[in-house]
């Protein structure tokens, strides 16, 4: 068969510098997200906070570090602008709005946690270049374990923040119910964050957490026994044969999009709630389509998506594999054809939608 030669495209420099720029940008990035995860570990964000302006010397020592190392740390920290750096001083500080985002544990803007979920990714390269060529799924217990800390310390904040202040209360009667004492269940709780900060401020309610993944089930019963709430406990279930009936409320916190079966677990779902109960399903945030997802916030779940919630619906019965992104109008499809009537965004952040569906 002939082949027709064509000439290679002319490179355009100036595309090509913007593109290198990018990459180098890009490289820094990848490159700091290890020494994000030590200056949590070890506190020395904290410390700059607390403490700070500081030196390498007066740092290393409040938190029982080496010096040398932590001088560096603080240069690659600085240069990426998480941190402040006095030249005259030579002293570095945080920031109001540096510490929101990575020292203050009440802050609904803390990222520290996403990297050690990122860190997860690194470490499963081996096993999703075989998914890649197979087809494959990945299930959620098969991933680096940095996965399942890393996903609690993200979720936490934007939880504690919004989901007893905002989230239920955008829901129609519900709070008036936890209030007088309901019957929840937390369906994919993972290590249970969600599930004890609404134990926790609805006392005369119910909860149970059923997770698939045994250690996250685990987890999420030794905390609640050091918190000391009476009213929450822990199983092992899937979200399509948890056991129980007649409750009030049943939450999808961030996976429904990783089951395989999203429209069976809604459908077990709609036959668990009471006639007038609700389903709250709290999803990453995402429009409809590719295009209007080409943003930050797009970007990062795709990346999230392709390494951990399309292979974890994949491994499963069905794999749908909704994605991280799936939109509003393809959650409305599947909660629909697992039998709900009603359905509707209750309200959003720049992370999350925030859905209710009815029987």
């Amino acid at each position: 068969m002939e082949v027709n030669e064509q000439e290679s495209p002319q490179v355009n420099e100036e595309k090509l510098h913007a593109l290198l720029g990018k990459m180098v940008t890009e490289m820094g990035a990848a490159a700091i997200g290890p020494l994000i995860i030590l200056g949590d570990r070890l506190g020395l964000y904290k410390a700059l906070e607390q403490y700070g302006p500081l030196g390498s010397k007066q740092l290393a020592d409040a938190t029982g570090t080496a010096e040398r190392y932590v001088r560096e740390w603080l240069a690659a920290n600085a240069a990426s602008g998480y941190i402040e750096y006095n030249a005259h001083s030579n002293q570095f500080s945080m920031s109001p709005e540096q510490s929101m985002v990575f020292s203050n544990p009440d802050s609904p803007v803390l990222m520290t946690g996403a990297f050690y979920a990122i860190s997860s990714m690194y470490h499963d390269e081996e096993i999703m270049e075989k998914a890649f060529s197979s087809g494959e799924g990945v299930s959620w217990g098969d991933h680096h374990s940095c996965l399942f800390c890393g996903t609690e310390k993200f979720f936490r904040p934007s939880y504690s923040t919004n989901l007893v202040q905002n989230w239920l209360p955008a829901l129609h009667g519900v709070v008036e119910k936890l209030e007088k004492g309901a019957k929840v269940a937390d369906v994919g709780c993972g290590h249970g964050a969600s599930t004890m900060i609404m134990a926790e401020a609805f006392p005369n309610s119910e909860f149970i957490g059923f997770d698939f993944h045994e250690g996250s089930v685990n987890h999420a019963a030794e905390e609640a026994k050091k918190s000391g709430l009476k009213n929450v406990s822990f199983k092992v279930a899937t979200a399509k044969d948890f056991p129980g009936k007649d409750y009030d409320l049943i939450a999808f916190f961030d996976c429904l999009h990783d089951m395989g079966d999203p429209v069976g677990a809604c459908a077990h779902v709609k036959a668990a709630l009471k006639p007038e109960g609700t389903c709250l399903m709290v999803e990453p945030f995402a429009n409809d389509t590719l295009t209007e997802n080409m943003n930050p916030v797009g970007r990062a779940f795709y990346s999230f998506s392709t390494m951990l919630c399309t292979p974890s619906s994949l491994s499963q019965e069905v794999g749908l594999a909704l994605g991280a992104q799936a939109g509003e109008r393809r959650l409305k499809e599947v909660a629909m054809n697992g039998g709900f009537t009603r359905f509707r965004r209750a309200t959003e952040t720049p992370f999350n939608l925030i859905l209710e569906a009815r029987p």
